[in-house]
């Protein structure tokens, strides 16, 4: 098939998100998952007015380009950005182009189930400000939070937290490490008028978890403890843990491999009794099945016990081969 056909193909099967009644509920969402729907590490995803099409694995030549750009154009006319992610680390390599330039760099405004958020696809980081697979976990804890405190690690842009607190939560703490994520999580606040009920910790996770799990803040290989914002020890009706795959800092490892336990433990110390700890693994390769046992145990081992468990399946503009996704979403009740 040639990749127009593919992408009409995809359009296709997406048919209802672009009906008028569901664009004014959510209007962005994913038009294109190239590794199941013919071709790999290409993507293209709706943000409110406008397409954006990513590569991840090479770049995509000038022809192609035009056949994805023809096809958006004829389904609906908006603005098109094309981000070459295909080298090392992500990030974004190609110039602005000056027909795409304005919607590229431009914050706008764009909806998920009515919630508002702000967008930029181009910026200072490299993935757009609202990941479009985590829409089922936003909904899960905005449908959880009435009267709840909500802790939100690794918060990026906070929408776990503004879904928390337009569900009603009562205080949702978001934690990240990027002033700029929080600025635009503070915005978000703003735009859906729950600027109340949110704060913003501008910390390494590590530190910041520790403090509220009443454990003593390390640094990683004994090294002298850099300045960190300090915390009371607290306990969240609901906490939402969602690290990226590697990263190191002077207080730690995230390791979603081989390590998921040093973030997931004083996560889930942070927890109440009979609340619950949503825990996200985007590793492909990583088991599902294994990886919620090791969690069992770690609870386990802690004195504490699992009392029942949900998992959260992406929607279906994120279609998988067999039904098991990269994002592995497990909701556990901790008792």
């Amino acid at each position: 098939m040639t990749i127009s056909s593919l992408l009409m193909a995809a359009l296709a099967k997406r048919q209802k998100m672009f009906v008028p009644v569901s664009l004014a509920e959510t209007d962005c969402f994913r038009v294109f998952h190239g590794t199941v729907e013919g071709i790999d590490g290409l993507t293209i995803d709706r943000y409110g007015s406008t397409w954006l099409v990513q590569s991840f694995h090479q770049t995509v030549e000038e022809q192609v380009l035009a056949e994805l750009s023809e096809v958006l154009s004829q389904h609906t006319l908006l603005p098109i950005v094309y981000n070459d992610r295909s080298k090392r680390n992500s990030r974004v390599l190609n110039a602005l182009d000056l027909n795409v330039s304005d919607s590229a760099e431009t914050a706008q405004v764009i909806r998920e189930n009515e919630i508002l958020f702000t967008s930029k696809l181009r910026h200072v980081g490299q993935d757009p400000w609202l990941f479009l697979d985590m829409r089922i976990g936003r909904e899960f804890v905005k449908a959880n939070s009435a009267n709840k405190t909500v802790l939100n690690l690794f918060s990026y842009t906070c929408g776990i937290g503004i879904a928390a607190a337009v569900g009603g939560a009562k205080r949702v703490v978001n934690v990240d490490f990027s002033s700029f994520a929080l600025k635009a999580g503070e915005k978000n606040a703003q735009l859906n008028n729950v600027v109340s009920q949110c704060e913003f910790i501008q910390s390494d996770v590590f530190p910041a978890i520790r403090q509220f799990a009443g454990l003593k803040v390390i640094a990683r290989g004994n090294k002298k403890l850099p300045e960190y914002p300090k915390l009371s020890a607290t306990q969240f009706d609901l906490v939402f843990l969602d690290p990226p795959r590697f990263a190191k800092s002077p207080f730690g490892t995230v390791d979603l491999i081989n390590d998921y336990q040093s973030l997931f433990k004083p996560a889930m110390l942070a927890t109440k009794k009979g609340g619950r700890i949503v825990c996200c693994n985007n590793v492909a390769k990583v088991e599902r099945e294994q990886w919620y046992a090791s969690l069992v145990r770690c609870v386990e081992k802690q004195g504490r016990s699992v009392s029942g468990h949900t998992w959260l399946t992406p929607h279906d503009d994120f279609p998988s081969f067999d039904g098991n996704h990269p994002l592995k979403i497990v909701v556990l009740e901790i008792t």
